[in-house]
């Protein structure tokens, strides 16, 4: 899914409309979503698999660290869910939610790299 950066955010109220609509949205096929909401519904099901790859990456990483490091990995990760949080969330004209999923969604896996590989070289060389 290649989209615009700027060119594509989604109210809140509409992922979660979108989101709630069951086993009719499950059909659709996310190469080629055919209308605004299917794009919607797409993309936030590309969010919720970064967020869930994210969350096995930090809980791997975690469980290789000394106490210590996995107390400043916690706070790390809350510091960058929170700048996360903001740089996707703003609010529009008539004060809706507005979140940048296209960003979330590259944020989120940037990051999910990122503890990937701290994870590798806690592996290959140590923590």
């Amino acid at each position: 899914m290649n989209r615009k950066r700027g060119g594509f955010t989604a109210a809140l109220v509409l992922v979660t409309s979108v989101w709630m609509t069951g086993p009719a949205q499950a059909q659709t096929n996310c190469n080629t979503p055919n209308s605004s909401f299917e794009d919607v519904y797409c993309l936030t099901k590309t969010f919720v698999q970064a967020d869930a790859d994210l969350n096995v990456a930090y809980q791997k990483l975690l469980k290789k660290l000394k106490p210590a490091d996995q107390s400043t990995l916690r706070q790390l990760q809350r510091a960058w869910v929170e700048d996360r949080n903001a740089r996707t969330t703003s609010q529009d004209s008539k004060a809706r939610t507005v979140i940048d999923i296209d960003l979330a969604v590259e944020m989120t896996t940037s990051r999910s790299n990122f503890l990937n590989d701290r994870y590798r070289e806690c592996v290959s060389s140590g923590c």
